[in-house]
């Protein structure tokens, strides 16, 4: 294990629901994603860390969930875009081919924040070792629901998420008493729906 995944696994802990990364996902992304992301596909799976407040997915799990996304936005000509990881309550990390972590999208909100970054192949392998490096715990628990809603609904699986019932979006409250476990990916692709994809104020807006 390098030093880079083992300081990740002591920020989050171990992971949980651990899936092996078949070859033909290896060779799937071999020319999308960096060579050092797969390696750590290689040795560790996908998996939840944090006890499942982050995951670390199979982006092919999750095309019609950026397509739902990002389709009919500016953000849909910048790159080809992956998601590479998710939080427990749908923030989503986004990978772009040439553009490395560009584009995360908090779906919760319907908002998003874009770099507008450009890399070389070499150093993409960098870049993705830097978003690793950058996850922490704290800002992927929604207002610290994480540890209530896992006490109260039970830990996640590898494909559900919490979701907020009715959808903020529509006006719902974000507190634990709203909260359910859900299939992620339905979930996501329904929040996609609620309303325009906006940018946070200090993102870039892609022209």
């Amino acid at each position: 294990m390098d030093k880079v995944f083992a300081r990740f696994i002591e920020i989050f802990g171990p992971a949980i629901d651990r899936r092996e990364v078949p070859p033909s996902s290896l060779e799937r992304y071999k020319d999308k994603l960096p060579p050092k992301l797969l390696e750590y596909w290689a040795e560790h799976g996908w998996g939840g860390y944090g006890e499942g407040i982050i995951w670390l997915v199979n982006p092919q799990d999750y095309e019609a969930v950026v397509s739902s996304w990002i389709e009919n936005t500016p953000l849909h000509s910048q790159d080809s875009y992956h998601l590479i990881a998710r939080s427990a309550f749908g923030d989503l990390y986004l990978w772009g081919e040439k553009t490395g972590a560009s584009l995360t999208i908090s779906s919760v909100s319907s908002q998003y924040v874009f770099h507008k970054n450009n890399f070389t192949k070499a150093e993409l392998d960098a870049e993705l070792q830097g978003f690793i490096l950058s996850r922490r715990v704290a800002s992927n628990d929604f207002n610290d629901l994480f540890k209530p809603a896992q006490k109260k609904l039970g830990s996640l699986k590898h494909d559900e998420m919490y979701g907020f019932f009715p959808a903020l979006m529509l006006g719902g409250s974000d507190s634990l008493k709203f909260l359910k476990k859900v299939s992620a990916v339905e979930h996501l692709i329904f929040l996609a729906q609620l309303t325009d994809l906006e940018p946070y104020f200090f993102s870039e807006v892609p022209t």
